[in-house]
C-alpha cells in the first residue's frame, strides 16, 4: 500500500508541476495467464491443456502530456492495479488416476500495480473523435497474492488450502518487480476513453521449485474519463498565453495587450516603457491616466461636471430633468410638468375632473366627492330609506325563512337599486347571544344569504351584492335585557358605490 500512495503523490507532483499535464481514470475487465516454459516430460500433453486464464479488472489512473506542438503525439504514463495469474483444473478418470486423486484445482492469483510508460498517437476523425493507438514498457510492483488448492480422491476425501503468495528468492516466491511491453488502442470521444489492451510480461516473476520460466500476458478493455478538458499545447515558453513567435518578452510572463511583456497597470504599456506602471492610462501617454473622477468617461479636463457622472452629450454633466419628478427630460413626455413613470412623466389624469385622478377614482367617467373616492355621494334621503327597509325585514323564529310581511320593504330596496345602477349593497347578518355563537354565526350567514337571494330573484345582478353574516360579534344593545335581544337580532342594509 505505501507503494500504492508513494506512486500517486509522485502523478499528483508531476501534475501540478506542468500546467500541460492532465488526469484521468480508466477501469475495466481484463483476462491473464501465466506463459510457462520448463523442460518437464510430457508437460505440453499432460499438465498444459488444464491451465485456464483469470477474469479480473484493471483500475487506476493514467496522465497525458503532448510532445512537441503537433498536438497528436502524446506522453502517457499510469498507475493501474492489475489483476493477473492463472487457473489449473483436471478431473482424472479411473483408467488415469493420479495416485489416489480424482480431481486437482489451483488457483494462482497474483495483483500487481502497473506502470505502463506509453508514447501515444492520436488521428483526429471529427471536431471531439479520435483514434488511439499507444504502446511502450512498463514497470510491475507486486501487491499481493493468494495461492489456493482443492483435492478429492478415490474415497472422496476433499482437501483444500489457500496461502499468500511470498516475495522473495525462496522457492515458490514471486519476485518484486516486473517488467514487460503492452500496447493500447481504441478511440477517444470528448473526455471519454474506449480502448482495448495487450500487455506482456518480459521477465521470469516467479521462482518455482522446478526449473522454468513464468511470464504474464493480459488481455483486456478500458473505460476511461479524462478529469480535465484536453490539452492543446504550443510554443510558448513562459506560458503566459502569448505564443514565442509573437511575444516580445519570451522568457518572462505578461499580457497580450502589452505584447506579452509584464504590464502590472493592465493598460496595454509595458511596464519597461510605462511612466506611470501603477497607474492605468493611454499609450499616447506614455502609460499615465487623464483622470476621470467620476468614472463617466469624460476625462476631467473636459468635464463641465467632474465629481458628477453624466454624459458627452450634456459635456459630462447628467441628463436634465426640468420638472424633478424624477424622470429625465429625454424620456419625460411632459418635461414641464411632474408625473410618475407609469404616465411617462406626465401627471395621473383626472377624466371627470373631480379632483381625485383616474387611477385612484372608483367612479372615473362620473364626477364625485374625494372623501367617496371619486363618486357622488349618495343621496340622503336614499340611505335613510335603505335604513328604513332594513328594520323591516323579519324571518320566521329559528329560520332564515324570510317573513311574508318583509316583502314589501325589500320590493322598496330593489327599486331604489334599479333606478341607480352604480349603487352596491352589503347586507349583514346579526343575532342575540342565545345559544352556540357558531350556530349563530351559521344562522346570520344564512339569512343575509335569503335577502341576498330574494333581491337577485326580482332582477338585481349578484355582482352588485354582498352578504355577510357576523351572528352575535357585533351587538348594538345589551342583552341581557329582551329588548336588547330583540335589537340585536337584525339586518342592515349599507349602500356604497365602489
Amino acid at each position: 500500500m505505501k507503494k500504492l500512495y508513494a506512486l500517486l503523490l509522485l502523478t499528483a507532483t508531476l501534475y501540478n508541476a506542468n500546467a500541460q499535464l492532465r488526469l484521468g481514470i480508466v477501469g475495466g475487465p481484463q483476462s491473464s495467464t501465466v506463459k510457462e516454459t520448463n523442460y518437464i516430460p510430457d508437460w505440453d500433453n499432460t499438465t498444459k491443456p488444464y491451465y485456464s486464464k483469470r477474469s479480473g479488472l484493471n483500475l487506476g489512473v493514467i496522465a497525458e502530456m503532448p510532445i512537441g506542438y503537433t498536438n497528436k503525439l502524446f506522453f502517457q504514463p499510469g498507475i493501474i492495479f492489475s489483476n493477473k495469474g492463472r487457473k489449473f483444473a483436471r478431473s482424472y478418470d479411473m483408467n488415469s488416476v493420479k495416485g489416489d486423486t480424482l480431481y486437482y484445482s489451483n488457483n494462482f492469483y497474483t495483483n500487481y500495480i502497473d506502470m505502463p510508460l506509453n508514447l501515444a498517437v492520436k488521428l483526429r476523425l471529427n471536431r471531439k473523435s479520435r483514434f488511439l493507438i499507444s504502446a511502450g514498457p512498463y514497470l510491475s510492483f507486486f501487491y499481493s497474492g493468494k495461492d489456493s488448492w482443492e483435492k478429492r480422491d478415490t474415497i472422496m476425501r476433499y482437501n483444500q488450502d489457500e496461502s499468500s503468495i511470498q516475495v522473495g528468492k525462496n522457492d515458490n516466491s514471486v519476485k518484486t518487480f516486473d517488467i514487460g511491453v503492452n500496447a493500447r488502442v481504441g478511440f477517444e470521444l470528448g473526455n471519454v476513453l474506449l480502448t482495448g489492451f495487450i500487455s506482456q510480461g518480459l521477465t521470469n516473476f516467479y521462482n518455482a521449485s522446478y526449473s522454468g520460466t513464468f511470464k504474464h500476458q493480459v488481455i483486456g478493455a478500458s473505460l476511461g474519463l479524462w478529469l480535465s478538458k484536453r490539452v492543446v499545447a504550443s510554443n510558448d515558453k513562459d506560458r503566459d498565453g502569448v505564443p514565442d513567435k509573437a511575444d516580445a518578452c519570451p522568457d518572462v510572463p505578461g499580457s497580450a495587450k502589452a505584447g506579452g511583456c509584464p504590464d502590472k497597470d493592465g493598460d496595454g504599456v509595458a511596464d519597461a516603457v510605462d511612466k506611470c506602471p501603477d497607474q492605468a492610462g493611454l499609450a499616447r501617454d506614455r502609460g499615465c491616466p487623464i483622470f476621470d473622477r467620476d468614472n463617466d468617461s469624460v476625462l476631467d479636463d473636459v468635464d463641465q461636471c467632474p465629481d458628477v457622472a453624466g454624459t458627452f452629450k450634456y459635456h459630462g454633466c447628467p441628463i436634465p430633468d426640468t420638472d424633478g419628478d424624477g424622470i429625465n427630460d429625454e424620456t419625460d413626455l411632459c418635461p414641464d410638468k411632474a408625473g410618475p413613470a407609469e404616465f411617462n412623466g406626465c401627471p395621473i389624469p383626472d377624466s371627470d375632473g373631480d379632483g381625485v385622478n383616474d387611477k385612484d377614482d372608483k367612479c372615473p367617467t362620473i364626477a364625485g366627492s374625494i372623501t367617496n373616492k371619486g363618486c357622488p355621494d349618495i343621496k340622503k334621503e336614499i340611505v335613510e330609506k335603505v335604513n328604513y327597509a332594513a328594520k323591516k325585514i323579519f324571518f320566521i323564529t329559528g329560520s332564515e325563512k324570510i317573513a311574508a310581511e318583509s316583502y314589501s320593504a325589500l320590493n322598496g330596496v330593489v327599486a331604489i337599486l334599479r333606478g341607480d345602477t352604480t349603487l352596491k349593497l352589503v347586507i349583514e347578518g346579526h343575532t342575540d347571544n342565545v345559544g352556540k355563537p357558531a350556530n349563530n354565526q351559521i344562522l346570520s350567514q344564512k339569512r343575509a344569504d335569503a335577502v341576498k337571494n330574494y333581491l337577485v330573484q326580482k332582477g338585481l345582478d349578484a355582482s352588485r351584492l354582498e352578504a355577510r353574516g357576523y351572528g352575535q360579534d357585533k351587538p348594538v344593545a345589551d342583552n341581557s335585557t329582551p329588548e336588547g335581544k330583540a335589537a340585536n337580532r337584525r339586518v342592515e342594509l349599507k349602500l356604497s358605490q365602489h
